[in-house]
């Protein structure tokens, strides 16, 4: 191999043999000026100052060196090989010092086992064909470090020079920033799983599944949620909401709003005032932490959903045909948001239909419109059929999302069931309502008796709903203004009694003293009931209810 001839050929070289030859006529001109003018030769003042340095030490100039002597002197590794088998022709000591010597003439294939290593090998026979350099970056050797190997053509020589540049320091500090990255991540997903429900509340009339799916190993764990509340008197609250944020913040944030909806479901609020509530709450949790959220309140014996939306995606409801429609207006902006007045909206849930509650990462893709999302999401409910789980499988797979999914998603899958047969059995509903003055209690007793008694409950379970309902008429009749009615409702898994009227005080349970005639009726449903409760309508008054569990 001819050093000489590669290095006339490395950058540079050219430019310095010229100059070189131009430096070296200046003093032969000179000389001959002396000679023939008998002076000295004028000064030279162009010419360089020599190197202190060199001139101290004694070392030769760069323009002196060979390429051999070049890229011996270099710190990183580098080898030359010639011809189309890319024979050894030089490894540098660098080189030798990371992977050994390599016998010159053999084809690297054979003495440089690192090269397939740092996937170098297939790029040799690229780079001699294009002629243009080939770069493989940050690749792991079994001695342990990493390299960044540049391979580079050598014009006219058929040959091909190899740079490695140590980057294993880099190379570990990439992996030590993954490590940490991966152990937020698994912090936050474990910080958001934590935070949701772990088990789903089972209404007596309703089925319900959820599902929850974290971004993947690219996509920051975000803070969808949902929740399941029951209510009691048969009624149940459905939550679902996304806070915009990513991270453990967002899962925190989550996990406070989340808590914050339980308690203000227990105040039996309708939607948009429990919306208003969590909207001034999300602004003192964090001013910057937008959150969507929707809150659906599902009364059996009304057939449909209640809500209000913070600006969140529309609910979906299937009907038993396959129809499917979707929730209208009204809809607010995000929570945390402030100055709007949240209104509710109602759409229908009749037996036999399905229900869909979702986060944005379900339907939201870059290529495509939010509301083109959303009608893909409608197609594939309308097919969907089988379990609450089954439909939210469906859906997972109908749109696409997977493992690798950039975002979160969250599904929570309603059905309201269609019971026939004996199933239909375990579920009836009675009313009445109550007119007149106090002639109408002895007929709610009389009704109460002869509805539980028909419904085959044994004698200790009637005679404390008799009693039951006794007390709440008679708590409607005293503290109440028409019009007053009566429900009794049985399930599967319970007896409920419900008394309605048009004053809107809530009664409260209190210690009535011994000489007191009233007082005590609520604290007698209270010791007689599984639970009890009350809130006010909609239209104005309010309700109150009690609940027995059934033997089973």
């Amino acid at each position: 191999m001819n050093f000489t001839r590669w290095s006339a050929r490395l950058p540079g070289t050219q430019r310095r043999a010229a100059a070189r030859d131009d430096r070296s006529s200046v003093p032969a001109a000179r000389a001959e000026y002396a000679r023939t003018e008998g002076t000295p030769a004028p000064p030279d003042d162009d010419a360089p100052a020599p190197s202190g340095t060199e001139a101290a030490e004694g070392l030769p100039a760069l323009d002196d060196l060979s390429a051999r002597e070049i890229l011996g002197r270099l710190p990183a590794p580098v080898a030359l090989l010639h011809g189309p088998d890319h024979r050894v022709a030089y490894v540098n000591d660098a080189y030798e010092a990371a992977f050994g010597p390599r016998p010159p003439g053999v084809p690297a294939a054979e003495a440089m086992p690192e090269l397939d290593r740092l996937s170098v090998l297939p790029l040799l026979d690229q780079v001699l064909r294009s002629g243009t350099p080939r770069t493989v970056k940050s690749r792991r050797t079994t001695e342990g470090g990493s390299y960044t190997v540049t391979c580079t053509p050598i014009a006219g020589e058929d040959g091909v020079l190899v740079y490695a540049a140590d980057v294993t320091d880099h190379a570990e500090a990439a992996e030590r920033l993954r490590t940490s990255e991966r152990r937020h991540r698994e912090t936050a997903v474990t910080l958001q799983r934590s935070l949701l429900p772990q088990e789903l509340e089972q209404p007596d009339d309703l089925r319900i599944a959820a599902t929850y799916q974290p971004g993947g190993t690219d996509a920051a764990v975000g803070g969808d949620w949902y929740d399941v509340i029951t209510l009691g008197a048969g009624r149940t609250a459905l939550v679902i909401g996304d806070v915009m944020g990513r991270g453990v913040r967002a899962a925190a944030v989550m996990g406070q709003l989340r808590t914050a909806v339980r308690a203000y479901a227990r105040l039996d609020l309708p939607p948009h005032e429990v919306i208003q509530l969590l909207d001034v709450l999300a602004a003192e949790i964090d001013a910057s932490q937008i959150a969507t959220c929707v809150y659906a309140v599902h009364d059996p014996n009304e057939g449909q959903l209640v809500y209000a939306s913070a600006g969140h995606l529309p609910i979906l409801v299937r009907d038993e045909d396959g129809t499917v429609h979707r929730a209208a207006d009204p809809t607010g902006p995000p929570l945390g948001t402030g100055g709007w007045v949240h209104t509710s909206g109602t759409i229908a849930l009749p037996p036999g239909s399905t229900a869909v509650l979702y986060t944005d990462g379900l339907v939201e893709r870059r290529s495509e419109d939010i509301d083109e999302g959303v009608a893909s999401l409608a197609r594939a409910l309308s097919g969907a059929k089988g379990s609450p789980q089954v439909v939210c499988d469906r859906l997972i797979r109908s749109l696409g999302v997977t493992a690798e999914h950039d975002d979160d998603v969250a599904v929570l899958v309603v059905q309201h069931p269609a019971r026939t047969g004996a199933n239909a059995e375990l579920f009836h509903n009675a009313a009445l309502d109550l007119l007149g003055g106090i002639e109408a209690a002895p007929r709610a007793r009389a009704f109460a008796t002869g509805v539980l008694s028909s419904w085959r409950f044994p004698v200790e379970l009637r005679d404390l709903g008799v009693l039951a309902t006794s007390e709440l008429v008679a708590n409607s009749l005293q503290h109440g203004t028409p019009p007053m009615r009566l429900g009794l409702r049985r399930t599967d898994r319970r007896l409920i009694i419900e008394v309605t009227d048009g004053d809107d005080h809530l009664p409260r349970r209190r210690q009535a003293e011994p000489a007191d005639e009233a007082g005590r009726g609520i604290s007698i449903i209270a010791s007689i009931a599984t639970s009890w409760g009350s809130r006010r309508t909609p239209g104005g008054g309010k309700a109150v209810w009690c609940e027995f569990a059934l033997p089973q």
